[in-house]
């Protein structure tokens, strides 16, 4: 079998003597993502110390509401959304080792790593930043259970301190192991979660304009990522223009490379490869882009790659997925309930039925948050009820494609629930039809 010749670069034997920074074309030829700055000038004009201040107190009104001491945090997005403090990103999110106890009425006191405090100094409602105790296995070896008890007996004596006889602690995640320990000292442990997903709920004004530029910055990935979408081009390839984009104006990171190309478009929900995009076919992709200041843009989009016109097939598939998206949003109101949405959504034509999203649409923040609304055929095995209320942002969903058909189109548009209905964040068309 023949094989591809290495490249230049790679056919000298890497000796300790000659071993240099590459200069081949891959490397002079390369461009930086270029910057917009009236999108960095957006970002650094929002009111952090405002934004701050009611994210604290939206998680305080539910602590109070639910007669808690206080609460302990360490999944990283809850840490996020509680004190604006981002450290390692990703890395916390597999390791957990940063924390942050908030009192119901008292101080807010993030755990975090000692030399990396200076990060955090400048966030005025962080009332104390102590040296975390990291007891994952990572960091601690064989003496986790050492660590944990040191973990849990500075937990359990903030909440005596805290707490004015109030053992009742929310906690989000934590191993056996030190959730045992913090019962033996005397807490009771509630879940976290549904307090916190209630509290991310409603946006802020100046959540919405967190949002808006993240979606600004969306908008301008996808289109370019649209005027790269060329014969020959790869999928990764694309893909990275999405993240460079991001990446360059401030945001962060992609919850996935949900990105396919033509017979990869059905089923749905599989990554970007090294798959060469040919004239013609679909492409599909579902951003799901956390941006800057951390707000989640969740939108997809399916465009043809030009050279050749789209087939009647594929216009039929982007106009059926495109009507459910309209008819779904125009429902959207405040005081609707899940089920009343449900109930009333585009019925998905039964050809369609096998491979449709997993849920009509769902919450969105600084990730993908409560609700998530099922069908109705499902709402009997894992839906549930609640309503629609004004600054709630939520991303309605669209695959259609049938079981075993050779392409799919897969589309979804993120909305913020005014009292006049759903208004749409993302400047995209929702169809490109014309090239």
């Amino acid at each position: 079998m023949q094989r591809n010749p290495l490249p230049t670069w790679l056919n000298d034997a890497p000796h300790e003597h000659s071993l240099r920074f590459r200069d081949d074309a891959e490397v002079t030829a390369h461009r930086m993502a270029p910057v917009d700055a009236a999108l960095l000038e957006a970002h650094a004009a929002i009111d952090r110390k405002a934004l701050r201040r009611y994210r604290l107190e939206r998680i305080r009104q539910q602590l109070r509401e639910h007669d808690y001491a206080g609460i302990l945090l360490a999944d990283p997005i809850n840490i996020r959304y509680a004190t604006d403090t981002n450290n390692l990103g990703l890395w916390v999110m597999h390791s957990p080792s940063r924390y942050v106890f908030i009192a119901t009425d008292g101080p807010v006191v993030l755990f975090d790593f000692s030399s990396s405090r200076h990060n955090s100094e400048h966030i005025e409602t962080l009332d104390e930043i102590r040296p975390a105790t990291p007891w994952l296995y990572f960091l601690a070896g064989p003496r986790v259970q050492e660590k944990a008890e040191r973990w849990a007996r500075e937990v359990a004596e903030l909440v005596r301190r805290q707490g004015a006889g109030n053992r009742r602690l929310a906690v989000d995640r934590c191993d056996p192991w030190g959730a045992e320990r913090l019962v033996r000292k005397g807490l009771r442990l509630f879940d976290a979660q549904p307090l916190m997903e209630q509290a991310r709920l409603i946006k802020s004004a100046e959540e919405i304009a967190s949002h808006r530029v993240s979606m600004d910055v969306c908008d301008l990935a996808i289109a370019r990522m649209r005027a790269s979408l060329v014969p020959g081009i790869t999928e990764n390839q694309l893909w990275s223009i999405l993240h460079g984009t991001n990446v360059a104006q401030g945001g962060e990171w992609a919850e996935s490379r949900l990105l396919s190309s033509g017979p990869r478009t059905n089923p749905w929900f599989q990554d970007a490869s090294d798959r060469v995009i040919e004239a013609g076919e679909m492409v599909c992709f579902d951003t799901d882009m956390v941006g800057p200041g951390g707000y989640l843009s969740d939108i997809s989009r399916s465009f043809i790659c030009p050279g050749k016109a789209a087939t009647a097939v594929q216009r039929d598939l982007l106009e059926i997925a495109a009507q459910q998206i309209t008819h779904n949003l125009d429902l959207l109101r405040p005081g609707l309930s899940f089920r009343e949405f449900a109930e009333r959504c585009w019925p998905v034509p039964e050809r369609y039925e096998h491979n449709r999203y997993m849920m009509m649409l769902h919450g969105v923040g600084l990730v993908d948050e409560y609700p998530s609304v099922a069908y109705a055929v499902d709402f009997a095995e894992w839906g549930y009820d609640g309503l629609f209320q004004e600054n709630m942002v939520v991303s309605v969903e669209s695959y259609i494609g049938e079981r075993g058909g050779h392409q799919g189109v897969k589309l979804e548009e993120q909305v913020l629930i005014t009292a006049r209905g759903a208004v749409k964040l993302s400047r995209t068309p929702l169809l490109d039809l014309d090239r």
